[in-house]
């Protein structure tokens, strides 16, 4: 295996990895601004006012999100599992 393999497997995780956890990251993030123009436009500062609706928007984002997620997940496992013979070599 050389070091250009490992690298470009690596690259492949990190790229897979950032592309399953940001739908529901940008939701969480859209929904937090939202919450804190709203608190900064009323002077509302409570503190536990952004956490439930944060938590529906990633539940949310999970639940429309995840046939694509698990189909990346799995096309990369699928990769993964094809990767194996070349490593011996």
């Amino acid at each position: 295996m050389t070091p250009q393999m490992v690298v470009s497997i690596g690259r492949e995780a990190l790229t897979v990895t950032l592309m399953v956890a940001g739908p529901m990251l940008a939701f969480g993030l859209i929904i937090g601004l939202v919450i804190s123009i709203f608190q900064a436009v009323t002077q509302i500062n409570e503190m536990t006012l952004t956490f439930i609706p944060k938590i529906l928007a990633v539940a949310l984002a999970l639940v429309v999100f995840l046939p694509w997620m698990i189909n990346m997940l799995t096309d990369f496992t699928r990769h993964m599992y094809a990767l194996i013979p070349t490593l011996a070599g």
